[in-house]
C-alpha cells in the first residue's frame, strides 16, 4: 500500500512538471506566433474600422465600389484560372514523375527545384521578353502560320495568367506528386484485372485516391495566386488591377491606411475561409496528404 501511495505521489508533481515544461517548449513559438502575426492582423483590422473615421465605411466603400468590385473579380477570375490551368498541366506531370525511373525523375525534380529557386523579378521579366509583340512567342506563331499579326500578350489578364502558371506549377506538382506516389499500382492493376478501362481506373480509382493531395495544391495554389504582386504588376498593368496591387496602392501612394487595411483583411477572411472548407471536406490529415 505505501509503495502504491509513493507511486501515486509522484506521479502528480511529476505529470505537472511534464506539462510545464511541454508549454516552455512551444512558448517561443507562441510568442513568435502572437508578436509576428496575431498581433499586425489585430492592428490591421483595428485601423480598417478606425480611420479616418470609427465605423465600417472603409468596408462599404470596398465592396460598394464597381470599380473595386472589378478588382475583386479581376483576382478571383485570375486565381481561379491559374488553379485550374495548374491543376491540368501539373497532374500528368506528377503522375510521370511517379512512374518514371528514378534517374530521370531526379532530374526533372532538379528542373523544378531550380525554377523555383531562380528569382521571381528575373522570371517575370523573362516573361515579359517572350510575351511582348516581338518576342520569342508571336514569332514562331507568325513563323509557323498559325496567326496573322502578333497577339496582345502583356499588358493584360492574359499574360498575368501565362506568368502565373508557371511560377505556380511547382507548388501543385510536388503535393500531387507526394500522394501519387504513396498509391499502390496494384489497385490500379487490381481495378484493370476487373474489367475497368483506363478511363474509369482514372477517373475512379487515381483521382478519387488522388484528391486530397489534388487539393491541397489548389488551395495552395489559389491562395498565393490571390495574394501575388510582382507578376501582375508586370505583366497586367494598371487597367486590369488585383487586389495586391490595390493593397500596395492604398498604402504606398495614397497613405490610406483605412482602405488598405479593409481590403487586406477582406482577403484574409476569403483565405481562412477557404481554408476551413477544405478542412471540412479533407480533414487534418489528408489535407497533408496523408
Amino acid at each position: 500500500m505505501s509503495t502504491y501511495m509513493d507511486v501515486a505521489g509522484e506521479t502528480a508533481p511529476t505529470r505537472k512538471a511534464a506539462k510545464s515544461t511541454g508549454f516552455g517548449q512551444v512558448a517561443p513559438a507562441l510568442i513568435f506566433i502572437a508578436i509576428f502575426f496575431a498581433f499586425p492582423v489585430v492592428a490591421l483590422l483595428l485601423r480598417s474600422v478606425m480611420e479616418p473615421t470609427i465605423g465600417l465605411g472603409n468596408y462599404a466603400e470596398l465592396l460598394g465600389s464597381a470599380t473595386y468590385l472589378k478588382i475583386f473579380a479581376n483576382t478571383f477570375i485570375v486565381s481561379g484560372l491559374v488553379t485550374i490551368i495548374s491543376l491540368l498541366i501539373g497532374f500528368p506531370v506528377a503522375w510521370t514523375l511517379a512512374i518514371m525511373p528514378a534517374r530521370l525523375a531526379s532530374l526533372v525534380f532538379a528542373i523544378l527545384l531550380l525554377s523555383m529557386w531562380t528569382n521571381l523579378l528575373a522570371r517575370t521579366y523573362a516573361w515579359m521578353v517572350l510575351l511582348q509583340r516581338t518576342g520569342l512567342i508571336n514569332k514562331m506563331l507568325v513563323g509557323m502560320g498559325l496567326i496573322d499579326k502578333p497577339l496582345a500578350l502583356v499588358n493584360n489578364l492574359t499574360g498575368v495568367t501565362i506568368g502565373m502558371t508557371y511560377i505556380m506549377l511547382p507548388f501543385i506538382i510536388l503535393p500531387l506528386y507526394g500522394v501519387i506516389k504513396k498509391i499502390d499500382p496494384a489497385v490500379l492493376q487490381a481495378a484493370a484485372l476487373c474489367g475497368a478501362s483506363r478511363w474509369q481506373c482514372l477517373t475512379r480509382v487515381l483521382l478519387p485516391l488522388a484528391a486530397p493531395g489534388m487539393m491541397a495544391g489548389a488551395l495552395m495554389v489559389f491562395v498565393m495566386s490571390l495574394g501575388y504582386y510582382v507578376t501582375p504588376s508586370l505583366l497586367g498593368g494598371t487597367a486590369n488591377m488585383m487586389l495586391a496591387e490595390l493593397i500596395a496602392q492604398f498604402v504606398q501612394s495614397l497613405v490610406n491606411w483605412g482602405m488598405g487595411g479593409a481590403a487586406a483583411f477582406v482577403l484574409l477572411v476569403v483565405t481562412l475561409s477557404l481554408y476551413a472548407v477544405q478542412l471540412r471536406l479533407f480533414g487534418v490529415q489528408n489535407t497533408g496528404g496523408r
